[in-house]
């Protein structure tokens, strides 16, 4: 494979640490600040619902709360290619870290502050387009400047860090910080995570591709705009992608809204043990990140992807409802579980090597309708459990996302790569010397 980079700043010869783990060596410490920043956005995820309940905001309200913050997200994610097309993606990663900086304040000082829940569902929503920007625009200069043979690798390790953090290390970053200076304090610590991991990815990262717009002239804003939601008709693989990513991490969003009171006041654990619990899940689900990658190069995409996702997680959701129920008391076996559930989901991260290639010729489109799935997972779930929660209860809201998860299975049946794209692909590899996101 062509090993120069789109910069020319890696040359070939170089066989260091950093190339033998698959890092893009002028992005490295980038993933050191996306972890910290990660960590910041996650430190919430497992107590801001038991938060808001206890402060007297309803279900209805806390599950609406995470819808809209949801679709926002899908918004931004969808958006963080096209606009880094448009403007590189380190100018969006800026953006994405100012909303996030200003919209939490305005969550903590006007919502949570004086109990305004109109305020809260406002600051709460813009804040929701924060973290896509950075960390997905982060993915597309990942995708510029890392030369073709470090390409799985340097995404396997983007999703190891994304994951860490949201929710891993957050959840238990959380789990320590609360005891010592309390709930709305730890709100505050993790805004300086978000700060700090911000600046040193934007600040130490100097790598030149970060500062290009990735779409070549001639292109107006609006064709780049359009044509990544077109592409989901002119190529309908894409758009099957799309939904299986959707499917693939709405039951997580889903369980941080029902579950937190489901394993406190069912199974009868402690707000600090579910939030041990959820580290445990997420730290085996950082970990087949990067398992998932290396199998998917050996026995192919869309069998890991299948298999151990989509048939995988549809096993493994409702055995996170039912084992929990059987072993009362038993946190390691409760935990068993929940180390099988975030490791099927890891399954589907695969997914960003495999839809590239599938659409070789529009790689940036392909990829924002990727993101796009990733956020529409954000509000699906919470979606899920609103519409459902009060007619089947939780027990048959898991068993709805177990069907999903058949239905992911069913649609990688069809993401096969054609000849025609991979004769595509072979005959501008050269070329590109990358698989860039430029069109």
């Amino acid at each position: 494979m062509h090993q120069m980079s789109l910069d020319n700043t890696i040359p070939s010869s170089r066989t260091g640490l950093f190339d033998r783990i698959g890092l893009p060596r002028s992005l490295a410490v980038g993933f050191l600040g996306l972890l910290l920043f990660m960590i910041g956005d996650g430190v919430e995820a497992g107590y801001l619902a038991p938060f808001l309940s206890s402060h007297g905001i309803s279900n209805s309200r806390i599950a609406l709360l995470f819808t809209v913050y949801g679709l926002t997200v899908s918004i931004s994610s969808w958006l963080s290619g096209a606009l880094s097309d448009l403007w590189g993606p380190k100018r969006v990663m800026t953006i994405g870290l100012l909303i996030w900086m200003v919209f939490e304040v305005v969550f903590l000082t006007f919502g949570v502050r004086t109990h305004s829940y109109a305020a809260m569902l406002l600051a709460y929503a813009v804040r929701g387009l924060g973290y896509p920007l950075f960390a997905f625009g982060f993915l597309v200069w990942i995708a510029a400047a890392t030369p073709s043979k470090q390409l799985g690798s340097a995404v396997g390790w983007f999703w190891f860090a994304f994951a860490a953090g949201l929710p891993t290390l957050g959840s238990l970053f959380a789990s320590i910080t609360i005891p010592l200076i309390g709930e709305v304090a730890t709100f505050w610590a993790s805004l300086g995570l978000v700060v700090l991991g911000g600046g040193i990815t934007l600040l130490c990262c100097r790598d030149a591709s970060g500062s290009a717009r990735m779409a070549r002239g001639g292109h107006s804003p609006f064709a780049i705009v359009f044509g990544s939601v077109t592409i989901i008709w002119r190529e309908p693989k894409i758009m099957m992608a799309g939904i299986t990513r959707a499917i693939n991490t709405s039951s997580e969003y889903a369980f941080l809204v029902i579950m937190p009171a489901f394993f406190t006041k069912v199974i009868g654990l402690t707000l600090q043990d579910w939030l041990h619990l959820l580290s445990i899940i997420f730290l085996s689900n950082i970990v087949f990140n990067l398992a998932s990658g290396i199998a998917a190069d050996r026995i192919g995409y869309r069998r890991v992807i299948g298999f151990a996702g989509g048939l995988g997680s549809a096993i493994s959701v409702p055995l996170m409802y039912y084992m929990p129920l059987l072993f009362k008391g038993d946190f390691a076996m409760i935990a068993v579980f929940g180390v099988l559930y975030g490791a099927t989901l890891a399954c589907f991260v695969p997914l960003s090597g495999l839809v590239p290639q599938l659409a070789p010729k529009e790689k940036a489109a392909a990829l924002s309708i990727l993101g796009l799935g990733a956020g529409i997972s954000v509000w699906l779930g919470p979606l899920v459990v609103t519409l459902f929660r009060s007619s089947v209860g939780i027990e048959g809201v898991v068993w709805i996302f177990s069907g999903m998860y058949v239905l992911s299975a069913v649609l990688t049946i069809f993401l096969r790569v054609s000849p025609e794209a991979k004769a595509y692909a072979e005959k501008h590899a050269d070329a590109e010397g990358t698989l860039s996101l430029g069109h």
